[in-house]
């Protein structure tokens, strides 16, 4: 067999495991995603999940390319069961294909366990900056114009359980901001925890694309 074909076949093994391993992956965030809880001092519209945890996980493992997939995915799946036609969905797409896309992505360059710590940093102040104009400029908007709440109303709901947002630009940033920084800080400490058996699977894929 000529070398050519070894690496061909050697190629394909390691995309449909990398496949799977997405497929399951999605699946998890998935499941996680229906787990949500509310926090307290934000909007009753706001609930955490883990759901960005095993997606976090496919970004490191498989690339960033593969993280924004799997949150594709996930958020595909979710569509049956939106209460927001859509529009939470969209948002947790854009909001977790940053997030995780970034994270992936400053991992490739340094594969160690600071470089993961870095990665997810960075990852998270860069979400809570995205999720600043995101949701001024386009979430809320929609949410008027789609589902009919307008921002007066979000913002009053909002002011009932904060009392520091009493305007759309407070409710971004007493709101919106503090929500996905926690969000990003907790998916990244959870990682970190489980960091060795993603690094495992980084090593064993990484071996084998080198034939080793």
């Amino acid at each position: 067999m000529s070398e050519t074909k070894v690496s061909n076949k050697s190629s394909q093994k390691i995309l449909v495991k990398k496949v799977a391993c997405a497929a399951i992956m999605s699946a998890l965030a998935v499941i996680l995603m229906y787990l949500e809880v509310p926090l307290p001092f934000m909007p009753p519209f706001l609930k955490f999940d883990f759901s960005e945890v095993p997606v976090l996980v496919a970004s490191f493992s498989l690339g960033p390319v593969y993280g924004v997939i799997v949150e594709l995915l996930k958020n595909l799946i979710h569509l049956p069961a939106t209460g927001t036609a859509g529009i939470g969905e969209v948002s947790n797409f854009i909001t977790g294909s940053i997030f995780v896309f970034t994270a992936g992505f400053i991992y490739t360059k340094k594969r160690t366990r600071k470089g993961a710590i870095i990665s997810m940093l960075i990852a998270t102040c860069v979400l809570g900056l995205i999720a600043i104009p995101f949701n001024y400029f386009i979430t809320l908007p929609l949410y008027g114009s789609v589902l009919g709440f307008s921002t007066e109303a979000i913002v009053g709901m909002s002011a009932a359980v904060n009392k520091m947002i009493t305007s759309k630009a407070s409710l971004v940033m007493w709101a919106f901001l503090p929500f996905n920084l926690f969000k990003g800080l907790v998916v990244a400490f959870i990682t970190f925890w489980i960091y060795k058996p993603i690094s495992k699977l980084i090593n064993k894929t990484y071996d084998e694309v080198n034939g080793k």
